[in-house]
Formats: structure tokens, C-alpha cells, sequence
């Protein structure tokens, strides 16, 4: 059992704080600015919380950083871990933010998208593990098979790569998703409508290569149906313009 200090108190420090918790770890401390928060994820995982960043219990395993990109350097900064081994769950904050500060660290990303009210099967999502040095990444490889055995040694470097296809498959993927909707409702239609298709691509994708799935007007060559969308698009140049710049690459990726 792990005793563990959550730091931070959004999505991210809410569903590992509740993982560490059924896995048999013990939470002993949430540390977070907003103490609103903490004492929720608090109250849930039967520990202390605070706003003191310094107040990190002494017997503790394990600092977990679950706070946005551009508050972990300045949390490291102030923290007193001794030989406590630290790490931030960022996708693509370096690993040696925390040198100089802290003796032992590293990274505990959770490749995922997280939202309180959502429940999640943390079984699935694949851990990217880095650490300072042998005894750091051991240890925090062996946390994360305990509430996930997805979990994978990723340096900085790859970490940064998958960050960034992440962001093409998750985020660009749903303000596809958003224009879509965005597109019907001004037609008094519905997303619904689209959520089969939506679904039955995803499933697709689990199995198969996307290159190989790619349908539609763009892959086909259609120019006269690509023409009539555009028209339809001509009085949202913007969207015109990002339509022909997605189709140009589908052609181009065929090639």
C-alpha cells in the first residue's frame, strides 16, 4: 500500500485519487488553491485536505502533480519532498522541471480525457511512466500497474509525440464534432442524427488502420459534391477555407 499525496483538484486529480483509493492505496493529503475542490476529492478518499503547498505529510510515498501545464514548475519550486518521489501527470511538460527541486521524480501522464461527473474504466488507460533514475521509474511503473496494466516506459521526447497525436485524435476530432452540430442546429436538426455514424467509425478505428477507412467525397475525387458544400459554406469563409485545407490533406495522405 502507497500512502499518496494528490496535488490538484480537477479531473485528472479527482479519478486518480479514486483509483488509488480502490486499489488499496491510501490517500493521505489534497493540496490544491481551490480547498472547494480538494475537500470534495477529500471527503470522497477519507483524507486531509489544504491549500499549503508546503504541507505535504511527511510519510508520504508519493506526490502526484494533477495541475495544469504552467503551475508545476512554480509548485516544484516550493515543495519539501526529501527523498519523496514526485511526478506530474502532463502530457507534455518535461520530466526535468523538477531538477534542482526534488532528488527522485518523474511523470505519471494518463494517456486520456478525464471529467468528474463521467465515470472511467481506469483498467484501459494506458500510463506513460518516466522517471530520474532506476528506484523513481520502478516505483512508479509499479503504482501505475496497480490501477492500470496498460502502462508504458515513454522518455519526454515520446511523450511529446504523443501528446501531439492526441491532440489530432481526441481534441481536433471533437471541434469536428462541435461544427457538425453547429452545422444542423442551424437547420433545426440534430446531433442524434449523427451519433450512429460517429459511433460506427470510432468502433472501426479500434481494429482497423484509420488510413484504411478513410470515406467521402475528398478520397473518392468527387469534386462536384465537394463543390456544393462549399457553396453551401460560401457565407462561413472560414469554414469553406478549413474544409478545402482538411480535403486537400485526405488527398494528399492517399498519395
Amino acid at each position: 500500500m502507497a500512502k499518496i499525496t494528490i496535488i490538484g483538484s480537477g479531473n485528472v486529480a479527482t479519478h486518480l485519487a479514486i483509483a488509488f483509493l480502490k486499489a488499496g492505496h491510501r490517500i493521505l493529503s489534497v493540496i490544491s488553491r481551490n480547498e472547494k475542490y480538494a475537500a470534495q476529492i477529500a471527503e470522497k478518499t477519507r483524507s486531509n485536505y489544504s491549500s499549503d503547498f508546503t504541507s505535504v505529510p511527511a510519510e508520504t510515498d508519493f506526490i502526484i502533480l494533477a495541475v495544469k501545464d504552467e503551475a508545476v514548475a512554480e509548485i516544484a519550486a516550493k515543495l519539501k519532498a526529501g527523498n519523496t518521489i514526485v511526478a506530474h501527470t502532463s502530457g507534455s511538460v518535461e520530466m526535468n522541471v523538477f531538477q534542482n527541486h526534488v532528488a527522485n521524480f518523474g511523470v505519471f501522464y494518463p494517456l486520456q480525457t478525464f471529467h468528474k461527473e463521467k465515470e472511467l474504466e481506469i483498467k484501459e488507460v494506458p500510463f506513460c511512466i518516466e522517471g530520474n533514475n532506476e528506484t523513481s521509474s520502478n516505483a512508479l511503473a509499479e503504482l501505475a500497474e496497480s490501477i492500470s496494466p496498460n502502462t508504458h516506459f515513454v522518455s519526454s521526447e515520446n511523450r511529446k509525440v504523443l501528446h501531439l497525436a492526441a491532440v489530432f485524435a481526441c481534441n481536433f476530432t471533437n471541434h469536428f464534432y462541435a461544427i457538425a452540430e453547429k452545422i444542423l442546429a442551424d437547420k433545426n436538426l440534430s446531433l442524434d442524427i449523427l451519433r450512429p455514424l460517429i459511433k460506427e467509425t470510432a468502433l472501426q478505428v479500434m481494429t482497423k488502420s484509420p488510413s484504411q477507412l478513410q470515406t467521402g467525397p475528398a478520397i473518392r475525387g468527387d469534386e462536384k459534391i465537394m463543390q456544393q458544400h462549399l457553396h453551401y459554406l460560401s457565407t462561413q469563409p472560414e469554414l469553406a477555407e478549413l474544409y478545402k485545407k482538411i480535403s486537400s490533406s485526405i488527398i494528399k495522405f492517399k498519395q
